[in-house]
């Protein structure tokens, strides 16, 4: 009989504040803190320090979870985060749903950007591409090519009707988006661009790279006479003496630099709200916070600038002829004309220094009543910062920490019931409540390389790298002994079999084996836990691993020479070598019958031993990277191991088959722990990620999992070929280049060949009908059945269905694999979906896709002809309906909020 294993799946993820992939960003009511972690959206309510809801993506499908790399957020409460494989989820925070998936990009989202409405989304990737999104319509209006290396940022200009793009190409590009074309490319910057932005009314422009200074461009809007380049103070950037040069193409004009205080390269550049600050964040530990005068400042600073310079030329008495050619530019016969310059209207304010690496700044779009503004930052530690920003001086307010490690999780273990969960990391030990992921403790401590509970769970132990064991009460969350144990770092530590003590092994050549005592400090009433040093054994190399058997018969030692030396627990005499392994061992565990003993390595291999004669069963070649724990599933011969290939693996040491492969960690695992009934595995990450991965009641079988694996081996292989041998590579794009903005997927074809279906049953049903009528009419009366497949529809509804279940965004690309044949029988239900009122867009849409799909071999096609002149008059005509009916209610719309802003006056009044 085939054996039948039970399959493990992801359960929870937590540990993760603030991810280094991707930004941070405020919702629409400035009460939450969008952050990223990992593959999720922690939404973070701002006062109280808590996560209140968690995005994330369902779980139905078992491949690969893809971090978020961009999120932006729009003015009502929909917002849009990116993935590193190029899709775009749409989100309804509020609810916690998902709304939309859109799949366009074939590089990872590298930034989002939504216009003021929030009506169109702009996305700008890896790939080289900006895609412009219809939030309202679900769908890709059209890609953007141009650029010569990954988009780093987009910003909306003109109410939505342009869009400005920087790149790491150097350039910045002006797009057109009612022509779709590129009107402007701007050159001077050395080096890549790294993040751009506007102020809310749209009159400069400001670009951070690498180089050591911020450029900025004002901004030239379609509906301001020539004469000014835009609103407010830009009637007196540009002197008239320049308006000529000027042409209608030229969006934005350069204004000049501010040097930086840093030295770091640009990460972010972002205005408030009210446009009365912009930030600019540094791939380092600043925040350079600039002060926006307005008009009438601006003003008055220049004035007095240029005062201070006559009067300097004055004191000199004699003025150089070029600085005489400035005072005459400046001043010159209109003594209350003066020119702007970018130092006029940005003043540096202060400098905001934080603990540790920025990752993203975000500015809260409500301005608080007593002070300038408020930004929340994220650092490369885990960590969520938020400051209060005065006019001289900035204060934290909140600091969203004890969430999550600073650093990687080095060790996790499970207490005897599984209740509680300790990890450890450079500078913390955690308590979590492994089922919900709530963090419940928090101990300061040193560098944790290894821990365990004591027996009764009131007590844990942990080893350090700098060779103390410290001793922790759960309840009480505090350290109450540190113990000097090793001269080197604590590498492993193994609980004995009858719970009095425990084994460690450091770096300094020793195993030392520890009894539980307990202790009363002088002057206190409670005792408390502490060890004591009662055996010593001396090796000739650093311990790595030390592992007792659960019989109390052996113990094993791992060493540096990548040898596995076992000894007799009780005379401490030498009993085998288990040498194999090339590089040294990480890790090892022993069955709970002790039978069998399996050690993982840095050379990537598994190796299974028997313990009576220390023969190796079966050595596995399990991981791409080196693996770092192993542990048996109690009472039985499963185990699991993780490496430094991110990647979790079940495997049976008797078959020494793979059974499983859980993907989730998106960086290497160095921890792993197992239930004592093993109904879950908790791992722990260099990603800050701790995850519990449980045991289902889902049978599976050694066979179908392997059909499986070789299956998507095959069809990832076979992907791989087509686009990189046997495609035409894909010439650079000519300047400004539009295409289309969806991208062929596995979606879209299962679509095309599910229409093709339709369409084929359809036609045969239609047969069927024809040959029963002229049965009919020939008098052989019988009962027409129709096909039960068609689930009781016509064959022109059966075809609707399976178009109507494509997806919005996906529907260009499926009808881009409609051969011709099949796009004209498409063609002949037209006609009769366009009387149906809520199908006329998607009518329109098909017939438009087709059209321009197909032109050449339609209007070729005699039998095309007469389909096409019935569908010109009758979508022109249902069209201008649709137009009319949506005229109607915006005007009654309208009427009602006037009306109801009238009610509201007169009960005011």
């Amino acid at each position: 009989m085939v054996k039948a294993y039970l399959r493990y799946d992801q359960g929870a993820a937590f540990g993760v504040i603030a991810s280094v992939d991707s930004n941070i960003a405020y919702d629409s009511s400035g009460k939450h803190l969008l952050a990223p972690a990992l593959e999720k959206i922690g939404v973070w309510h701002c006062r109280q320090g808590v996560c209140t809801k968690t995005l994330a993506p369902s779980s139905s499908s078992r491949g690969p979870s893809f971090a978020v790399t961009s999120i932006a957020s729009s003015s009502s409460s929909l917002l849009a985060s990116g993935y590193a494989d190029g899709s775009i989820r749409i989100w309804d925070s509020e609810k916690g749903i998902c709304e939309t998936t859109l799949n366009g990009h074939k590089g990872a989202v590298t930034t989002l950007r939504y216009n003021k409405l929030g009506s169109l989304l702009a996305s700008g990737s890896k790939d080289n591409d900006i895609i412009l999104w219809d939030v309202v319509g679900e769908t890709g209006l059209f890609r953007l090519r141009g650029h010569r290396d990954q988009v780093t940022d987009v910003v909306f200009l003109d109410s939505g009707k342009k869009l400005v793009s920087s790149s790491k190409d150097k350039f910045l590009r002006v797009w057109d988006l009612e022509t779709q074309h590129c009107m402007q490319i701007i050159s001077g910057h050395h080096s890549e661009i790294w993040s751009i932005d506007t102020d809310p009314e749209e009159r400069y422009l400001v670009s951070g790279s690498a180089d050591l200074e911020l450029r900025f461009y004002t901004v030239k809007h379609d509906l301001v006479d020539e004469q000014s380049v835009s609103g407010g103070s830009g009637v007196d950037v540009v002197n008239k003496s320049d308006l000529p040069s000027r042409n209608k193409w030229e969006v934005l004009k350069h204004f000049g630099e501010i040097q930086r205080q840093s030295k770091d390269r640009v990460a972010t550049v972002r205005f408030n709200n009210s446009g009365n600050l912009l930030a600019c964040q540094v791939a380092g530990k600043t925040v350079e916070m600039f002060r926006v005068l307005d008009e009438v400042d601006s003003k008055r600073k220049a004035k007095r600038r240029i005062n201070r310079k006559k009067e300097k030329k004055s004191v000199k008495g004699a003025v150089d002829a070029t600085e005489n050619g400035d005072a005459n530019h400046g001043a010159g016969e209109e003594g209350d004309r003066h020119i702007i310059t970018v130092l006029d209207v940005f003043k540096l304010l202060q400098t905001i220094r934080a603990g540790k690496k920025i990752c993203s700044i975000s500015f809260c779009p409500i301005t608080p009543k007593n002070s300038l503004a408020t930004l929340a930052l994220s650092s490369n530690n885990n960590l969520l910062e938020i400051y209060s920003i005065d006019s001289s001086s900035t204060t934290k307010t909140i600091a969203i920490e004890l969430q999550g490690h600073r650093s990687d999780v080095r060790s996790v273990t499970l207490s005897s019931d599984n209740t509680l969960l300790m990890s450890t990391s450079h500078s913390a030990v955690k308590i979590w409540n492994p089922s919900t992921g709530s963090c419940l403790r928090t101990i300061d401590s040193g560098y944790g390389l290894c821990g365990l509970f004591v027996p009764g769970n009131k007590y844990a132990v942990v080893g350090t790298k700098a060779g103390t064991i410290e001793i922790i009460d759960v309840s009480s969350g505090t350290c109450v002994e540190v113990v000097e144990a090793h001269g080197g770092s604590v590498q492993s530590i193994a609980a004995l079999p009858d719970g009095n003590g425990f084994v460690s092994g450091s770096a300094d050549h020793d195993v030392k084996f520890w009894e539980y005592q307990t202790t009363q400090k002088p002057g206190k009433d409670s005792k408390h836990l502490t060890v004591s040093h009662v055996r010593n054994m001396k090796m000739n190399d650093d311990v790595l691993v030390v592992v007792a058997s659960p019989d109390a018969k052996y113990i094993a030692v791992a060493l540096l020479d990548c040898t596995v030396k076992v000894f007799f627990m009780d005379s401490l005499k030498f009993f085998l070598s288990l040498y194999g392994h090339k590089l040294p061992v990480l890790c090892m565990d022993i069955s709970s019958d002790a039978d069998l003993i399996v050690t993982g390595s840095a050379d990537k291999n598994l190796k299974i031993w028997g313990l009576d004669f220390g023969d190796c069963h079966k050595s596995i070649f399990a991981h791409a990277d080196s693996v770092m724990a192993v542990r048996f599933v109690r009472n039985t011969h499963y185990m699991f191991s993780v490496g430094k290939d991110r990647l979790v693996k079940y495997w049976d040491a008797d078959k020494f088959e793979l059974l499983l492969t859980l993907e989730g960690h998106h960086a290497e695992i160095w921890c792993l722990s197992v239930s004592n009934r093993g109904d879950f595995v908790v791992t722990g990450s260099h990603d800050r990620s701790i995850r519990r991965w449980d045991r289902t009641e889902e049978p599976f079988f050694i066979e179908e999992e392997k059909e499986k694996r070789l299956e998507e081996m095959f069809e990832s292989d076979l992907d791989n070929t087509f686009e990189n041998r046997y495609a035409p590579k894909e010439e650079i794009p000519e300047e400004g280049a539009v295409a289309l903005a969806g991208k062929k997927t596995q979606e879209t074809l299962t679509a095309t060949d599910s229409i093709i279906e339709a369409l084929d049953l359809a036609q045969a049903e239609l047969k069927r009908m024809a040959e029963h009528e002229a049965d009919k009419s020939r008098g052989k009366v019988a009962d027409f059945q129709p096909n039960i497949l068609m689930l009781g529809d016509t064959p022109s509804d059966y075809v609707l269905r399976a178009l109507s279940n494509v997806h919005t965004n996906d529907l260009e690309q499926t009808l881009l694999a409609l051969p011709f044949s099949d796009a004209l029988k498409l063609f002949s239900y037209l006609k009769d979906w366009a009387l149906i009122p809520e199908k006329v867009e998607l009518v329109c849409r098909v017939a438009t896709v087709l059209l321009q799909l197909h032109y050449n071999q339609l209007i070729a096609t005699a039998a095309a002809r007469p389909v096409l002149t019935l569908l010109k008059d009758i979508l022109h005509a249902r069209v201008k309906e649709c137009k009319d009916t949506l005229g109607f209610n915006l005007a009654a719309m309208d009427h009602l909020k006037v009306r109801i802003f009238i009610i509201i006056l007169s009960a005011i009044v």
